[in-house]
């Protein structure tokens, strides 16, 4: 299948974030933080906000605007096309268009890759279900076969028809790893799915984890090469998201005192081929913790200045190089998980950050021909009712950032749009089980998103034209 150009990635990337360009600006005039006042006084999100208030679904899985509908599928234990079961704890996804043989693009298709965060100690059904299934598995598809237990983790990849509203075909596309927590797309048609974890080889394992590894978004049944890209660290990696101007590749650490990292490759186009691995340093404050669990150090909608420090010994056997790195001046940060790409900028989510732990939001703003690069704080929650704990975030279509709860009770997908406002889209109605992975088809018709426990895919069409860029 043909590679997606740069040229489609990048104004894709760019008309998908818009939003947080007006957000920017809002937060620096002091609208967000009033906004923020007023839901509180209210006692929460204003339902009249965004697409109107949910409605209660009848099957008891998710609550939805009015005029909005959804189609369930590709759930724990199902048998795929390979002959292998969906392996649950479903987690992030990526999109991509439908690429035919010819290069040209199906209008009608998406192709999704979907990350399952199963580690050792996790009950759910993994890949290998029955008794045969490895029989005739090819082992150098499988990263670590576990001294006769393989790990359960990985990837599946779903082909899924928004006109009719099938899923046509899914399958394993990569084996072998653990808990696969979050990632993201990259200019190359591929997704960068990131192992949060920081296992050793020995008794249990065959093979260290802790990688990221890059897999071809493929129209048919295919196992990616279990090649963990080394060069990009051995640590608790959550997501990541690349710069497509540069291939600079930005990264978030899933540690109450992470680091931000990147991953500056000698090949854009192989990852496997080097690079350096740098932490993010805020100039004039080095060793910054920006956590703010104690006191407001750092001011919603004010740019700071960030540089990058190289590291090395970046396979990091003793799982230290958040340690190294914030001794040599890397900011800290609480819980880095979701991350974006877009409008020139890579976002994420501090999931713990603020004085409640009700998390935050950041903007990593690049500069390639200045080499000035800024950090910024764009929202910190004080109250739970209008953001809890932000985990995984996309853009919309029309620019909104969508960002999915971890911990609330029952969870929520949140929508922001370009001048602050918060607007729920979506509610857990069956249980407190996390949404993840929210991705929208190359289309814009369909927002995807997973309910992690007990592991289903969602596909949520409806009047998304309702919500118009200003």
């Amino acid at each position: 299948m043909p590679p997606i150009s740069r040229r489609h990635f990048l104004s894709r990337s760019s008309c998908v974030a818009m939003g947080f360009a007006g957000l920017s600006s809002s937060l620096a005039r002091g609208s967000t933080a009033s906004l923020l006042s007023k839901l509180a006084d209210d006692g929460g999100i204003d339902p009249t906000l965004g697409l109107g208030p949910l409605i209660e679904d009848p099957r008891g899985i998710i609550a939805l605007p009015e005029g909005f509908s959804y189609t369930l599928f590709s759930r724990t234990g199902e048998r795929m096309d390979d002959g292998l079961s969906v392996p649950g704890k479903h987690d992030a996804m990526g999109a991509f268009p439908y690429i035919n043989d010819d290069g040209s693009v199906d209008p009608d298709r998406t192709v999704l890759i979907r990350n399952h965060e199963i580690e050792d100690g996790h009950r759910t059904t993994g890949p290998f279900v029955h008794v045969d299934d490895l029989l005739g598995f090819d082992k150098a598809k499988l990263y670590d076969p576990g001294h006769g237990r393989p790990s359960r983790g990985g990837t599946t990849t779903m082909v899924y028809n928004t006109k009719t509203h099938e899923l046509e075909a899914h399958w394993m596309s990569l084996a072998g790893t653990e808990r696969n927590c979050a990632g993201g797309i990259t200019p190359r048609n591929t997704w960068l799915t990131c192992e949060e974890t920081a296992s050793v080889k020995g008794e249990r394992f065959e093979h260290d984890h802790g990688y990221v590894f890059e897999v071809p978004a493929t129209t048919r049944p295919a196992l990616a090469d279990p090649r963990p890209i080394s060069g990009m660290g051995r640590f608790m990696h959550e997501a990541c998201c690349t710069d497509p101007r540069t291939g600079i590749v930005y990264q978030t650490e899933d540690r109450h005192d992470g680091l931000i990292y990147r991953y500056v490759p000698n090949d854009p186009d192989d990852l496997h081929a080097g690079g350096k691995l740098q932490a993010l340093r805020v100039d004039h404050t080095p060793s910054l913790d920006t956590r703010n669990w104690d006191a407001d150090t750092i001011k919603p909608g004010e740019p700071m200045t960030c540089s990058w420090i190289t590291l090395d010994e970046v396979d990091a056997p003793k799982d230290d190089l958040r340690y190294r790195g914030f001794n040599a001046g890397a900011a800290r940060f609480a819980r880095g998980e979701g991350m974006w790409w877009g409008d020139n900028a890579a976002y994420f989510a501090a999931t713990t950050g603020g004085k409640g732990y009700h998390g935050q939001l950041w903007r990593i703003t690049p500069d390639p021909k200045s080499g000035v690069d800024t950090l910024e704080l764009f929202i910190e929650p004080r109250d739970p009712s209008v953001l809890h704990r932000a985990d995984n975030i996309c853009f919309s279509p029309w620019g909104d950032l969508i960002v999915c709860e971890d911990e609330n009770e029952p969870p929520r997908m949140i929508g922001v749009t370009m001048n602050g406002e918060l607007y729920v889209i979506g509610r857990n109605a069956r249980s407190n089980s996390e949404f993840a992975g929210a991705t929208f088809s190359a289309d814009g018709s369909t927002l995807f998103v997973n309910i992690q426990n007990p592991g289903y895919t969602l596909a949520i069409s409806g009047p998304w034209e309702r919500i118009t860029p200003e």
